[in-house]
């Protein structure tokens, strides 16, 4: 993985996740930050890892950082995918991940169920996590962050249309819209609203992504009273989606982008209580 200094944590293959607990009712997660596989796991597969690197999320938990509420998955979604069902975490063919074949050798039934024990103490400790931010705001909103390509053709090639494909998609699928649309509105303004590098992003809601996964489905179905949960979709526009290399200015400027919502979301929380 491309590592950058101050930016890139350092990992290892027996880590799974770094959680910070601190006074606001905002949580921001990066569950496809991580890269690290098992070394046994890693034996069975075929994926080349800078292969594996470019279907992740790198560099998510760099732009929460300046959240105190903050959760990042060190694993690799070719390890256990958190924001899959219980299911289908584990990527068992080409159809499950987007046309690639992940293994040399199928994984056996024991490292499949390490895989998954990996995403039920997850959950355990996600659903524990917001039901304590519950009791001390009575509502909380999770800014599940994630990041998508938008160079597939090839690194020479043209990039996708971006008409179809903003630089931030707002995907709102499993929530009451209505209910928090006091929170989504205001939030994807401030958004479209901050100075990016001299420019205002193209934010969007439900265009490349509509926010399906199963971390804002598993927050609503269990919070629907208190809970909205925000998938945040970033266009790898901050990194070579072909080589790893990170973009630092436009992650710094991300970062600020985030943390500059951070005073409006805790107000609109306040006022809810």
């Amino acid at each position: 993985m491309s590592t950058e200094k101050g930016i890139s944590l350092k990992t290892t293959d027996r880590d799974w996740w770094t959680v910070h607990r601190g006074a606001s009712p905002v949580l921001g997660t990066a569950i496809h930050n991580g890269h690290e596989v098992d070394a046994t796991l890693e034996d069975q597969m075929a994926l080349p890892e800078d292969d594996r690197l470019r279907e992740e999320d790198p560099f998510t938990e760099f732009i929460i950082r300046d959240l105190p509420n903050r959760i990042a998955f060190h694993r690799s979604r070719f390890a256990v995918d958190l924001n899959r069902p219980r299911e289908e975490a584990v990527y068992l063919s080409p159809e499950q991940s987007w046309g690639l074949e992940v293994w040399a050798d199928d994984p056996t039934p024991e490292m499949i169920e390490h895989s998954l024990q990996m995403h039920d103490h997850y959950y355990l400790m996600l659903k524990m996590m917001l039901r304590e931010l519950e009791e001390q705001y009575g509502h909380f909103i999770v800014l599940d962050i994630h990041s998508y390509n938008h160079r597939r053709a090839g690194p020479q090639a043209r990039p996708s249309d971006p008409d179809d494909m903003p630089e931030i998609n707002i995907g709102t699928y499993s929530m009451d819209r209505e209910k928090w649309a006091h929170v989504v509105d205001p939030f994807m303004d401030k958004l479209r609203e901050f100075e990016f590098r001299g420019h205002k992003l193209d934010v969007r809601e439900n265009v490349a992504f509509q926010g399906k996964g199963e971390q804002t489905r598993f927050i609503h179905d269990t919070f629907p009273k208190s809970g909205c949960a925000i998938a945040i979709e970033f266009k790898k526009f901050f990194m070579d989606e072909w080589t790893g290399k990170p973009d630092r200015e436009a992650l710094v400027a991300m970062r600020s982008m985030i943390q500059s919502a951070l005073p409006l979301l805790e107000g609109i929380i306040e006022g809810m209580s």
